[in-house]
């Protein structure tokens, strides 16, 4: 039964979302079916805790019952044109059908009910017409500035009677009417309000969200406002050149060429960064971007988003795009509004005709406009930033070079010496790209020169793109000039072949002695892309010395062996994923996994990963790589009949070597 429930709830829920007209309608039948188990008409509503504001609930908001990042709690209210009947449950009785100035008195909007008597206004919306009327909330009136509020009250036949009139349309218009982006003339010298429907089912008039609709009447409709608007004349070019806290973003505007943008017809928000905004930045970098007219541009259109968003609009962290094309997080945490997780916007919903602008006290710098060292700084690569600083490779980061830069992250450090050695300072060099490049532009086998005239080579895999031993960890950062991108380890271009690699470190002394007597000198010195789990000389030692003197006197059995270690094709570990599996040379496939940061090869741990070679790479294990137990799969193709994987020479080699270890322990007991 309780199945069923829920599965008539969600077919309510999405047939009543196929039926509903607008957003906002849309939220309002969501919130009536999760209040109708409280009686016929009753909403759920979401009340942030310690504030007035409610809203109507969406099933996101319902389930995390949090808004602006703050919990919330659900009460039960008559719907939109209800009211309560004593000794009935919920809410079955719709509100009387009286004129407006009535209507005003029954929603709870009783001040602007007086201030419509005191301005004369009462026989207008008392008598004849179809009006619309904005009516802001007791609260709103009590929350006007003193001075404004007493400019009105003081002027009741002019001011106060001419606000009123700017909150009111001669037609009767339903939030179904209420279009996204629409505009409509007031009844105050036809000045126009504009509208704001937004997908999250929130509606404002002039940046005032509505908070109670659809209150009908017989003469019109009144939708309760959460503000006082004002009359909008200026376009925000025209805001902005009035305002002398924005002295240095008017001058900004106009070095960029964006002037006409900000006059003409649009909807845009802008996030205006004040003169102290400026100041913020460091002198050097502000002189850079302002001397170049094309991170200027890119600097300023990144403040500029494509569509209008009133603040009462956000109700979550949301991406939005901008003019210069990439995304802001715009939020909201309690009664701050946030761009990108910080409360920088220090003044809201100042209006224009063509836009909104939010003030910020702090530049929003994008990418585009940054050398590689300001992208570096402030992010996941710092030590890597300071480390080329000591490199003495500066220039190259803050010039206007055509380089990428391969930028590995603060956790591919650990364990390791920072001394700025020579070794150390041509490595870094070989972290700087000579050309310019995008990530999805790179190919499988394309060979990138660095500044140390060292070449190193692209390995494209599934899930991962890497360059040498190393992966790229994040989106590509794109600078004023160069690029960045961001990896996952300390690159190491390789030195030689993979026979050379195990010939120079002392590891692996045993090992070479094996290959040599396998004859497999030839084929790890030739030109490939081997991945070898090599054994080191702990690998060996952990055998029985009779059994690898055994080994060791059959080349066959022991190329053999070696060759279950070597994989046909290149793969670092960066590219490991869970079921990940490697076609040795000989015997069935080598399973790898990943596990706290550790690859495991057929449940064997790699101890070193990533030793690069011109011919492949090497992974150090200190165990020597046994087949995994064969598994029981079911033949479907023969019914239910079980078959066991053949046993594969490998297989059988260790078992020999078992059985051989297990006699002469039998032996030694008798």
């Amino acid at each position: 039964m309780k199945r069923l429930t829920w599965f008539a709830l969600a077919f309510t829920l999405i047939a009543t979302g196929f039926a509903a007209k607008t957003p906002y309608q849309a939220v309002l039948q969501h919130s009536r079916i999760r209040g109708r188990s409280h009686g016929p008409n009753v909403c759920a509503m979401q009340n942030i805790q310690g504030s007035d504001k409610k809203y109507f609930t969406n099933c996101k908001q319902w389930y995390h019952r949090k808004i602006c990042g703050k919990p919330t709690v659900v009460t039960y209210e008559c719907c939109p044109g209800y009211e309560k009947v004593t000794g009935e449950k919920g809410c079955p009785a719709a509100l009387p059908l009286v004129n407006i100035y009535k209507t005003l008195g029954v929603i709870g909007a009783t001040t602007t009910k007086m201030y419509s008597e005191r301005a004369n206004l009462q026989e207008e919306i008392e008598g004849p017409g179809s009006f619309t009327f904005f009516a802001p909330s007791n609260e709103a009136w009590a929350a006007l500035p003193t001075e404004i509020l007493d400019a009105l009250v003081s002027n009741v036949n002019i001011e106060l009677l001419n606000a009123l009139h700017y909150h009111m349309i001669n037609k009767r218009l339903t939030s179904d009417d209420l279009k996204h982006g629409a505009s409509f003339p007031s009844m105050y010298q036809d000045l126009n309000v504009h509208i704001q429907h937004y997908s999250n089912g929130v509606v404002t008039v002039n940046c005032a969200r509505l908070v109670k609709t659809d209150q009908h009447a017989t003469n019109g409709i009144v939708h309760v406002v959460d503000r006082v608007i004002t009359a909008i004349t200026n376009n925000v070019n025209s805001l902005i050149d009035t305002d002398d806290d924005l002295d240095t973003l008017r001058t900004a505007v106009a070095a960029a060429g964006l002037t006409s943008l900000l006059e003409n017809e649009g909807s845009y928000t802008i996030f205006a960064p004040t003169n102290e905004a400026f100041e913020k930045i460091p002198p050097e970098t502000l002189t850079r971007i302002l001397g170049d007219p094309l991170a200027l541009k890119d600097l300023l259109n990144y403040h500029i988003l494509k569509s209008l968003h009133c603040s009462e609009s956000i109700v979550a962290g949301t991406p939005m795009e901008t003019l210069q094309g990439t995304v802001l997080e715009v939020g909201c945490d309690g009664e701050e509004m946030t761009i990108n997780g910080k409360a920088i916007v220090t003044q809201r919903d100042k209006l224009g005709t063509n836009g909104v602008i939010h003030y910020i006290n702090e530049l929003l710098i994008p990418d585009s406009a940054k050398t590689l060292m300001e992208l570096a700084e402030g992010s996941v690569v710092t030590t890597a930033s300071k480390l080329f600083k000591d490199a003495g490779l500066t220039d190259h980061l803050i010039g206007s070079e055509a380089v990428t830069l391969l930028a590995p992250l603060n956790d591919a450090f650990k364990d390791k010496s920072l001394a700025m050695t020579p070794d150390m300072k041509k490595l870094l060099r070989n972290h700087i790209l000579k050309e310019r490049f995008s990530s999805k532009n790179l190919y499988h086998g394309q060979e990138l020169e660095t500044l140390g005239g060292v070449k190193l080579r692209v390995f494209v895999f599934r899930n991962s793109l890497c360059i040498e031993n190393a992966c790229i960890a994040a989106d590509d950062k794109n600078g004023r000039f160069a690029n960045m991108f961001i990896i996952n380890k300390l690159l190491t271009p390789p030195m030689g072949t993979v026979m050379d690699l195990l010939k120079a470190d002392d590891r692996f002394s045993t090992l070479v002695g094996i290959i040599q007597r396998a004859g497999l000198t030839e084929l790890l010195n030739k030109k490939g892309t081997y991945t070898f789990f090599a054994p080191t000389n702990a690998a060996f030692s952990a055998m029985p010395p009779a059994d690898l003197s055994k080994l060791m006197r059959n080349p066959k059995e022991l190329a053999n062996l070696l060759k279950y270690h070597i994989g046909e094709e290149f793969l670092v570990s960066g590219a490991v994923t869970s079921h990940t599996r490697v076609t040795p040379l000989t015997g069935d496939k080598l399973e790898l996994g990943t596990r706290n940061t550790t690859v495991y090869v057929n449940r064997v741990p790699v101890v070193e990963a990533d030793l690069m070679a011109t011919n492949g790479v090497v992974h150090a294990v200190d165990v020597i790589v046994k087949p995994l137990p064969p598994k029981i799969v079911s033949d479907q193709a023969e019914g239910s009949t079980i078959r066991r994987t053949s046993a594969v020479w490998v297989n059988e080699l260790f078992q020999k070597v078992l059985r051989s270890h297990s006699s002469r322990k039998m032996s030694r007991v008798q």
